[in-house]
């Protein structure tokens, strides 16, 4: 390194590496300067003053310089080792990968450079690589014990766990009897339990047992130790033994749900899918009698018996668990209770007990079986249970009528107009919820959550500009510059790219849809610091299983959900393409005088808001502890307008429908996307593909018929085929047409009968069937919207859980009216259908029901985006909200 140099400049470039290393760039600017003034062409100092630039966020000249440097010392490893620090800078791991083996070519002892490897290598999952690169660093450093752990992991990694136990026996054979020093008890620690952790995995279950048993003084997580003893225990059938500590550990943490799951497997008493026989609900009454003497404060040993207790037994148990939560006001214990509205006959339990609890507190003050009065926030949690369950159920009258005397009641709790909000959004008045979860956050203006869910209802509610007002005032815009991007709030993002999409403003959605990917792409991008830090400090198993999570992080929830929205983005794009939603409203309904006018007052709004946020920037940058200025960077597409701009939509749409495809191959969703995309590409067989999908997972779901038909019925009008890859393609659907049992010696017409014979109850099913009639045959329009129109509401009981609730949901209901307006085109319907679901949906702005805001006080439904500002919200909501009632409020 800097070996060519005269002394004196073989100094100046230690000094240079010292400087980078110590991120004191300026200072190592200098003395690479220095240098190159007598030695222009110096290649490692080119190299290293790249490096340096790099550093310093000038990337242009960086590449430039580094690329000159290896240009005059092609054989220099530092050259090649600075190119791929470069590329690492930048997230070019493979071109990173193929600069750091050139530099081995030349330097393959350099301990530095394959440490970098091995880095790169298990970031990119080279597996086999980062074996060799692991055994070379132990060949040439054997006294260090990062390489040796290092080594066992990259062959646990590599599905080798044999080897890796035996490299760290290898590793322990290396140790004197005294180790560890106190200053490592830990960290050795860790190791021993992470090699239990693979003779386990390995299949050796006494072995692990044993060199557990005898490495017990060497390990200092106790708790992990005991956890580990239990679960080998049980699982070599030693179940008295098992049973004993799990007692013990329930002594130490008696509300660990696991715990009680491991001794119900130790007494035979378990069940995955959580059904018993009576004889097993007697014994695990009994069992869960004792442990509730034993641990007298344990909230889960009253918890877990509601799950599996039946008839008079539950209502006993849940009486008991109940009434001490009300009388102390727990505003969880609907939440708690909830997943028993699964289980059939217990939520009408639940709802009876509850209501003569309230009976009794009204007319005696106190609860049927006690003589002592109860306070009279009693009567409020009563209330408050009783509105979550009726929401719960969907009779929303009784739900609202409830929270209203509970507000009346005590119209200073917080939680009441929280949960009013979400009774109204399930209602279907957004606004009005809106204007309740703005009420709630006014209560109190330092609770993060309840600004939060106050966000959410706004945006549901397309109230976008107050939303992001709303959320700003928990972000800190100082020196860290905390907004709402840089905090990955991935929740607001989705919420506001779904609003955008709602109100046709495509390129602002996909902004908010392509943010939460990037934040998808920086969480894989920040395990790579985690690769030496693990090994040094020797959390060995919360890393392997960091990099399980990694591998399948991107099936999480919100990914998908931003995948999906970007490429509805992108097909909506494709099909109906426009700049923006403002000018295309210019472009219909103004004259040409006034649309010059509106392009200038947009021109001027948007100058003004960019003035704006130039201001804050200018007041809220300042100067940090190291003399830097930390300025906001300022977004060059604040309305997703260029990336609208692509040529081909459909190429970006399937770059995200791949990543569906590999990471939520289960999802229905992944296929329809895929189904529609490739419909558009004229993909005919990777279409056909996600037919054959969509059957696979759920072949009577009503867009699975849909997709099926509709793939057929463009195939059958489609001209005949030509080329020998259109007939290949033509004879490939041949072959496996009769392979569907949907369609086996039926027509399309017919296949679509039975699928309505099948599902005639079902209005889903019915609209599906009666859009494919349309599709098949335009002259069935008449047919198809009778189809639609007799569809009845029936009162039906839902697993026999939550007793008789109406068949139609709200959202399938707005689905139905769009259909009939958009696709079927028939106006006439949709104002029926319109007037028919006000009636059964009183609440709803989008049906004008009789009960909502939108009627109440003629607001336009998405006000949001005509009507921006705060004040409307504040005035969104007179009959629903009580905000009068504070003003002359003593607390």
């Amino acid at each position: 390194m800097g070996a060519s140099l005269p002394p004196k400049e073989a100094n100046l470039f230690k000094l240079i590496v010292k400087s980078y290393e110590t991120k004191q760039y300026k200072k190592g600017l200098k003395a690479a300067d220095a240098i190159l003034k007598k030695f222009p062409e110096h290649g490692e100092t080119l190299s290293m003053k790249g490096l340096t630039l790099n550093c310093m966020d000038r990337k242009s000249e960086a590449y430039e310089l580094v690329r000159l440097g290896l240009k005059n010392d092609l054989k220099s490893h530092v050259c090649w080792h600075v190119y791929g620090l470069l590329y690492r800078s930048d997230r070019e791991y493979r071109e990173a990968i193929k600069c750091y083996r050139n530099a081995l070519r030349i330097d393959p002892d350099n301990i530095e450079i394959l440490r970098d490897l091995s880095l790169l290598q298990a970031q990119m999952r080279d597996l086999t690589g980062f074996v060799e690169t692991r055994q070379q660093l132990l060949t040439l450093k054997p006294n260090h014990r990062m390489n040796w752990i290092g080594f066992a992991v990259a062959h646990h990694l590599n599905s080798n766990g044999a080897k890796a136990v035996e490299i760290l026996e290898a590793y322990e054979g290396t140790l004197e009897d005294d180790y560890p020093p106190d200053n490592e008890r830990c960290e050795h620690g860790e190791m021993l339990l992470y090699k239990v952790l693979l003779i386990t995995r390995n299949g050796f279950l006494e072995r692990a047992l044993e060199e557990l048993h005898k490495k017990e003084p060497k390990i200092v997580d106790k708790l992990t130790y005991k956890e580990q003893e239990v679960s080998l225990l049980v699982k070599l059938g030693c179940l008295e033994e098992g049973a004993n500590l799990y007692k013990a550990l329930l002594t130490m943490n008696p509300d660990n749900y696991r715990y009680y799951e491991g001794l119900q497997k130790c007494f035979v008493l378990y069940s995955e899918n959580g059904k018993y026989s009576s004889d097993e609900i007697d014994q695990l009454d009994a069992l869960y009698k004792s442990l509730a003497e034993q641990y007298t404060w344990s909230s889960a040993v009253k918890r877990i018996p509601l799950d599996f207790l039946q008839g008079d037994k539950f209502r006993e148990a849940a009486i008991s668990y109940i009434k001490p939560l009300l009388t102390k006001g727990v505003p969880s214990l609907f939440s708690d209770l909830s997943p028993l509205y699964d289980h059939p006959g217990k939520a009408d339990m639940l709802e009876q007990l509850i209501l003569e609890l309230e009976h009794s507190i009204r007319i005696n003050g106190r609860y049927p079986d006690r003589t002592e009065k109860e306070p009279p926030s009693t009567l409020l949690w009563i209330l408050f249970f009783l509105a979550q369950h009726y929401d719960r159920r969907g009779q929303y009258d009784v739900a609202l009528s409830k929270i209203d005397e509970a507000i009346q009641h005590t119209p200073t709790v917080i939680d009441l107009y929280s949960v009013k909000s979400r009774i109204l959004k399930h209602a279907g008045d957004l606004v009005a919820a809106a204007s309740l979860a703005d009420e709630a956050r006014c209560m109190d203006l330092a609770d993060r959550y309840i600004n939060s869910e106050c966000v959410k209802r706004m945006l549901q509610a397309d109230q976008v500009a107050l939303a992001e007002k709303t959320a700003v005032l928990f972000t800190k815009d100082g020196d860290q510059h905390n907004n709402l991007h840089d905090m990955q709030c991935m929740w607001y993002e989705l919420a506001s790219g779904e609003s955008y999409f709602r109100q046709g403003d495509l390129g602002r959605a996909l902004k908010k849809f392509l943010a939460v990917e990037k934040h998808y792409a920086d969480i894989t991008e920040d395990q790579f610091d985690f690769h030496s830090y693990c090994l040094r400090k020797m959390t060995l198993r919360a890393y392997v299983e960091m990099l399980k999570f990694q591998d399948r992080l991107h099936s999480h929830a919100y990914f998908h959900k931003a995948a999906a929205g970007a490429i509805r983005c992108y097909l909506k794009f494709y099909d109906s393409p426009v700049n923006s939603p403002a000018e295309e409203e210019d472009n219909t309904s103004k004259t040409p005088s006034q649309k010059k006018k509106m392009k200038k007052q947009r021109k001027a709004e948007r100058a003004k808001k960019e003035a704006e946020e130039k201001n804050e920037e200018s007041s809220a940058s300042g100067n940090s502890k190291f003399g830097k200025r930390h300025i906001k960077p300022v977004d060059p597409d604040p309305y997703g307008e260029k990336l609208l701009k692509t040529e081909d939509p459909l190429s970006e749409a399937t770059k995200y429908l791949k990543l569906l495809q590999k990471n939520s191959p289960d999802s229905l969703e992944t296929h329809l996307l895929s189904f529609e995309v490739n419909m558009r590409k004229q993909k005919i067989l990777l279409a056909f593909q996600a037919v054959k999908q969509l059957l696979r997972l759920d072949a009577e779901n009503p867009d699975s018929h849909r997709c099926l038909i509709k793939f057929f019925h463009k195939v059958g009008s489609m001209p005949a085929p030509v080329t020998d890859a259109e007939k290949l393609v033509w004879s490939v659907l041949e072959a496996e047409r009769p392979s569907i049992s949907q369609l086996q010696e039926k027509t399309l017409s017919e296949a679509n009968k039975v699928f309505l014979g099948k599902h005639e109850d079902s209005l889903m099913h019915r609209v599906a069937v009666a859009e494919m009639l349309f599709t098949l045959d335009p002259t069935e329009k008449p047919e198809a919207v009778k189809l639609i129109e007799d569809s009845s509401n029936k009162v039906v009981p839902t697993n026999g859980a939550l007793g008789p609730v109406m068949d139609w949901k709200l959202k399938d209901c707005i689905v139905v009216h769009k259909l009939l307006d958009k696709a079927l085109i028939d106006q006439d319907a949709a104002l029926r259908w319109k007037v028919k679901c006000a009636e059964y949906f009183p609440y709803s702005t989008y049906f004008e029901g009789g009960c909502s805001s939108a009627v109440h006080n003629s607001l336009n439904v998405n006000g949001g985006a005509s009507h921006p500002e705060i004040s409307q919200s504040e005035n969104a909501l007179v009959s629903n909200g009580k905000l009068e009632a504070f003003k002359n409020l003593t607390i």
